[in-house]
C-alpha cells in the first residue's frame, strides 16, 4: 500500500513539474520586447534612461509597414513620430534592426554634435533622451525582403540639440 502512495506522489510531482514548465513557455505580453531591449541596451551605454513600448505608436508603425508590403520601398512615412527604417533578408529581428542602426555610433561625434564621415542619425534617434515611447513593426514584403520600422515619441534628431 505504501509503495502505491509513493508512485502516486511521484506522478503528481511529475505532472506539476510539467505544468510549471508549460507556464514558462507562453509568449511574453509584448512579443516585440526584443526591440525594446536592444534600444535600452544602446541607451544605457550612454547613460540615457529606458524607452518603453507604446501600443499607439506601434499601431502607427504597423499600419505604415503594411503599406510597404507590395514593394518594400525605403521611404519615410512623414508622420508625427521620429522614425528609423531597415530592410533585410531572412527574419530581420527587432534586435538585428536596432543593432544595424547602432553600428552608426562611431560616426557620431559628441563633442561637435555632428556626424563624421557617414550617417549617424539612425543611431542618434535610438539614443535620443527625450524619446520615451517606442513602437515598431516588421512585415515580409512580396519581394522576399523584411521591412522594419520603429517610431519614436516624442521624435528626436532636432538640429542643434544633443541626443543625450
Amino acid at each position: 500500500m505504501g509503495f502505491n502512495k509513493f508512485y502516486l506522489v511521484l506522478a503528481v510531482c511529475c505532472f506539476m513539474g510539467q505544468s510549471l514548465t508549460k507556464v514558462h513557455s507562453y509568449p511574453r505580453s509584448n512579443p516585440n520586447q526584443d526591440f525594446v531591449d536592444a534600444h535600452n541596451a544602446a541607451r544605457a551605454e550612454v547613460g540615457v534612461g529606458p524607452i518603453t513600448w507604446n501600443w499607439t505608436v506601434a499601431a502607427y508603425a504597423q499600419n505604415y509597414a503594411n503599406q510597404k508590403m507590395e514593394n518594400c520601398e525605403m521611404e519615410h512615412s512623414g508622420g508625427p513620430y521620429g522614425e528609423n527604417l531597415a530592410e533585410g533578408y531572412g527574419s530581420m529581428t527587432g534586435e538585428e534592426a536596432v543593432k544595424f542602426w547602432v553600428t552608426e555610433k562611431p560616426n557620431y561625434d559628441y563633442r561637435t554634435n555632428s556626424c563624421v564621415g557617414d550617417e549617424c542619425l539612425h543611431y542618434t534617434q535610438v539614443v535620443w533622451r527625450k524619446s520615451v515611447h517606442l513602437g515598431c513593426a516588421r512585415v515580409k514584403c512580396r519581394n522576399g525582403w523584411m521591412f522594419v520600422i520603429c517610431n519614436y515619441d516624442p521624435p528626436g534628431n532636432y538640429e542643434g540639440e544633443r541626443p543625450y
